[in-house]
């Protein structure tokens, strides 16, 4: 990865329905524009992800998505009313940030929930994209929510058990909304033990992958770890007010936007058939496979993300 950098520049940016969502940049001011769109959704953005980008080619934005991370205000706080929290907010503060930073087009970067934001986003407004570069491909669709949350249970039939247990027996037939509830209620046991089963069961799903990152979901801080898993089954209970299979009929729209699609081989949350269709779907896509990652990477993982966003960083 490249060295590591700090900000020139950072502030809370108005996006309406009382919300103010942290943004920074880094790098060259004058620089290729790039904007870091992290996942979860819920996780904020991080200090490792400005290392993907050459500091000395790239003006490298970072955001903070509504309610986690340092915006405003926090999922944490259970009495933070999340309505005005959906992918069409985001996309919509995506484009106000844009504006607010006077950038004409910019390159996108993310993965995980992160490639569901950009695709919304770039096919809400492809002609403000230069370049696109996905890691972990996901689109967010039913069936995708459906196999993390229940079918890669196969795999792990204990811990899915687990996992549906910690809601109550009635609950059981909307397992997400229920612990979308539990993550609202008053009581702080209740949300801690829902927070904490929620991410035991995201560590069980990447705890076979060798060159990863182990407990990548349960090790943040209690305030981070709360607003992350609340916003997870806020989303992920609504499909992401995403019609179905919507990102994957309208890839046309990108036609035009170079991109790299990442994917390890070995990423049992989100399977590599996820990063084939899009590419099928998106011909100026090239899809990368990485034989010995799954959904946290690897050394080879974070070199190939390195090599796709060097071979931009001088295109005009």
């Amino acid at each position: 990865m490249h060295p590591a950098i700090e900000p020139y520049d950072h502030g809370h940016l108005d996006v309406g329905d009382g919300n103010l969502v942290y943004w920074e940049a880094c790098g060259n001011p004058d620089g290729k524009p790039a904007l870091v769109v992290h996942g979860g959704p819920g996780s904020g953005c991080t200090p490792g992800q400005r290392r993907a980008f050459d500091p000395e080619r790239y003006r490298v934005i970072l955001f903070d998505q509504r309610n986690c991370g340092r915006s405003l205000p926090h999922a944490s706080d259970p009495a933070v009313d999340l309505s005005a929290n959906t992918t069409h907010h985001l996309v919509a503060d995506m484009e106000r940030l844009r504006e607010h930073l006077g950038v004409d087009k910019w390159l996108l970067y993310g993965g995980s929930w992160g490639s569901t934001l950009i695709l919304a986003y770039a096919e809400a407004h492809p002609e403000r994209v230069s370049e696109i570069v996905i890691t972990g491909v996901t689109m967010t669709r039913r069936s995708e929510i459906d196999w993390l949350y229940d079918g890669v249970g196969r795999f792990f039939p204990q811990q899915r058990q687990r996992f549906r247990e910690g809601v109550p027996e009635a609950e059981r037939d909307d397992v997400l909304a229920a612990y979308a509830r539990l993550m609202a209620d008053p009581d702080p046991a209740v949300r801690a033990k829902a927070a904490h089963d929620w991410t035991t069961w995201e560590d069980t799903v990447i705890s076979l992958e060798v060159n990863g990152k182990p407990n990548a979901y349960s090790d943040r801080p209690s305030d981070a770890l709360a607003a992350f898993v609340r916003i997870c089954a806020h989303y992920f209970s609504n499909a992401a007010w995403l019609e179905e299979g919507v990102l994957l009929r309208e890839a046309h729209k990108l036609a035009g936007i170079p991109g790299v699609l990442l994917h390890g081989r070995f990423d049992l949350g989100a399977p590599l058939e996820y990063a084939w269709d899009l590419a099928q779907a998106w011909p100026d896509a090239r899809l990368v496979v990485v034989d010995d990652s799954g959904h946290t990477g690897s050394d080879t993982y974070r070199k190939e993300i390195v090599k796709a966003l060097d071979g931009y960083a001088g295109r005009r």
